[in-house]
């Protein structure tokens, strides 16, 4: 059975969500719809970035994954459709694809579907699902779009690295307020080189040794891990880390090693 994922900046309050699902549903009522999430916070193209870099390699092969983030339309806006690790993703070139990959897209097109001017203030619920549901049936990117070479650039804040020192930054909080850095594992033990390490952060808290899982400390107790993201990640268990320790989005981390 086909599949198309949304991740989108909808909501669940308004109409918006269920008149997406009733488009796609309307030319291809056999699809298996699955929601990635549709609470990324209005117009945030990095967490949306995060939240499907994280999630979309779990789901079968040739999966179409409709991405509804800063899509409405404007003189300048592209909409593409492309392929990355025999996956399909359509949505708005405004820079999120250059944040959710590591390397260039496999194949790459600007979409050349007729708007339909009834939903131009919309155009995810006519341009972009128009292009899922034909990669959904097993259409060709060329079909529907024009090649292209690139797709629009916009840069992370990346970590820091001095001597000894990895000074890092927050960039998402889970539903359990767990707060995710920009710090990823392969960074960390490449700079650690097998030395003891001390995690500063927000009102002079630190944490001093890596636990594997949340349940290594007591509960109430906070620790530091890699998550299933690979990126460290400040904890407490069965506890609300962000709004206990008082972190939050772009708030400042930093890793010292030891001799």
């Amino acid at each position: 059975m086909a599949i198309i994922t949304l991740t989108t900046d909808l909501g669940s309050k308004d109409f918006y969500q269920a008149a997406l699902k009733g488009s796609i549903l309307n030319i291809l009522p056999t699809v298996n719809i699955v929601d990635i999430t549709h609470d990324v916070p209005s117009f945030n193209i990095s967490y949306a970035a995060f939240v499907l870099k994280n999630s979309y390699s779990y789901f079968p092969k040739h999966t179409v994954h409709l991405v509804g983030i800063d899509s409405v339309f404007s003189e300048s806006t592209k909409y593409v459709a492309l392929r990355y690790k025999d996956h399909f993703f359509v949505g708005a070139d405004n820079g999120i694809f250059s944040l959710l990959f590591e390397d260039k897209p496999d194949e790459l097109v600007e979409l050349n579907i007729m708007q339909d001017l009834k939903f131009l203030h919309f155009p995810l619920v006519d341009i972009l699902v128009k292009a899922a549901v034909h990669l959904a049936k097993g259409g060709k990117l060329k079909e529907i779009g024009i090649p292209t070479g690139d797709i629009e650039q916009r840069m992370l804040l990346h970590p820091v690295i001095e001597r000894d020192m990895i000074r890092g930054s927050v960039i998402f909080i889970d539903t359990f307020s767990n707060v995710i850095t920009n710090i990823t594992k392969d960074l960390f033990t490449k700079v650690q080189r097998n030395r003891d390490f001390t995690l500063y952060f927000r009102k002079n808290e630190t944490i001093t040794q890596l636990s594997w899982h949340y349940n290594e400390v007591p509960e109430g107790e906070k620790l530091c891990l890699f998550g299933i993201s690979n990126h460290l990640e400040i904890a407490i268990n069965k506890g609300k880390a962000s709004g206990l320790l008082g972190l939050h989005l772009n708030d400042i981390v930093r890793v010292e090693f030891h001799p």
